[in-house]
């Protein structure tokens, strides 16, 4: 797995000039998106970027040593409450979802007598995170719900927002301004990746995109404008002739109907390259498509070369699963799945390389 990481600064500056006025945030849970935060969110500090999303408390504390004291670690889904006070001693913002998440951090303040620094999600209609309407009313009746709660950011999520003709997006914006209105001022945060293509009157304060950061398309109804950022290569381990009529893989599913040549490449369903994903899929040598044949097994794979000449591909060649024309949206079109799937489910078995470090910079 190659990573281009000033590939992935360039996309950051792209979506910071689509946003000027609002702040971009990075998010970078799930270990960037499986390329390693370690590697990519230096890089995206070089770039500009100063407030970092993750998921859970132990993805903030493991970033910590690779950012700058100046940059912010924001924990979306907050601290459990074992947690709690290793999220805020280790300067991590919490984003509180609930009523009891927010009686959790307003007992450990008066238990502590300092205030402490915190994100309110509201939930505008998706049902996921965040508080509902009732609770924000019940906030706004009695402030002292928030006693020892610094405010500091107000967000939500879009539902839909890789389908820019939806209403819902225009239904949560409206209701995320609505329900901010009962709650202490502060600045407003909805447009994760694809919102930030919804407009300027979804970015508010703050955006944070994610996926797009990698290379993601933004939604299915416009080229993508950002830079692929994973070139992902797999070794053949070993090729054979076959008749017509032999079958191949698990199942014997797929069976030749002339003489081809096969090679079986070393990933499979282990790797992130689902099994239901072979009668689509495929791979490329040299710019040449190679159908994946049968079903996929958990360390490998079977593709036809028989469009290829024997000299030029034999075992230990590399072939492409992913790269500058073939990225993960076209996997994932074959898989039947999203993009961010597949990013954050490539397996630990690959070797990565970062690449353009010093561009990225």
């Amino acid at each position: 797995m190659t990573v281009d990481l000033a590939a992935i600064a360039d996309n950051y500056r792209q979506l910071t000039q689509r946003t000027a006025g609002a702040v971009c945030a990075a998010v970078v849970k799930a270990d960037a998106y499986g390329l390693g935060a370690a590697q990519v969110a230096p890089v995206l500090e070089q770039a500009g970027a100063q407030e970092f999303f993750v998921a859970h408390v132990d993805e903030g504390l493991a970033l910590k040593p690779y950012v700058s004291d100046r940059a912010r670690i924001t924990v979306l889904h907050g601290a459990r409450p074992q947690a709690l006070q290793d999220c805020v001693q280790s300067g991590l913002r919490p984003v509180l979802n609930s009523l009891e998440q927010i009686a959790q951090l307003r007992a450990l303040a008066e238990k502590t007598d300092r205030p402490f620094d915190a994100v309110l999600q509201l939930d505008t209609g998706m049902s996921r995170f965040g508080l509902s309407e009732a609770d924000v009313k019940e906030i706004s009746e009695n402030p002292s719900l928030l006693k020892g709660i610094s405010v500091s950011l107000i967000m939500s999520h879009l539902a839909c927002a890789d389908s820019p003709e939806n209403p819902a997006n225009e239904w949560q914006r409206d209701n995320l301004k609505a329900y901010a209105a009962l709650l202490p001022a502060a600045p407003l945060s909805l447009a994760a990746s694809s919102g930030v293509f919804l407009g300027p009157e979804y970015h508010f304060n703050l955006v944070r995109p994610g996926a797009a950061l990698y290379g993601v398309a933004p939604n299915a109804t416009a080229p993508n404008p950002l830079k692929q950022v994973v070139r992902l290569q797999a070794h053949v381990l070993q090729t054979r002739s076959l008749s017509k009529g032999d079958r191949v893989g698990y199942g014997l599913t797929w069976q030749a109907e002339r003489p081809c040549r096969v090679a079986t490449i070393a990933t499979g369903y282990a790797d992130g390259f689902a099994r239901a994903g072979a009668s689509t899929g495929c791979v490329w040598f040299n710019g040449r498509k190679l159908p994946i044949l049968g079903r996929i097994s958990m360390d490998s794979m079977t593709v036809d070369v028989s469009s290829i000449p024997e000299h030029e591909l034999g075992p230990d060649a590399l072939v492409d699963l992913l790269n500058a024309d073939y990225g993960v949206d076209d996997v994932a079109k074959a898989e039947g799945t999203i993009g961010y799937e597949i990013l954050t489910s490539l397996g630990r078995r690959y070797h990565r390389v970062y690449q353009n470090t010093s561009e990225a910079i």
